[in-house]
């Protein structure tokens, strides 16, 4: 069993909900922006 750490969030800029780090956003965290690639799609 894994035991999770507190990982950084963001707040999506389209939907404006927190979202949590991802291993695959590793070295882009900085310029990360939105949640999904549906808000990514549908940004405002």
């Amino acid at each position: 069993m894994s035991i999770k750490k507190k990982l950084p969030f963001k707040i999506c800029q389209t939907c404006n909900l927190e979202f949590n780090w991802r291993k695959k956003w590793k070295r882009d965290w900085d310029n990360v922006k939105y949640c999904s690639e549906r808000c990514r799609r549908n940004k405002k």
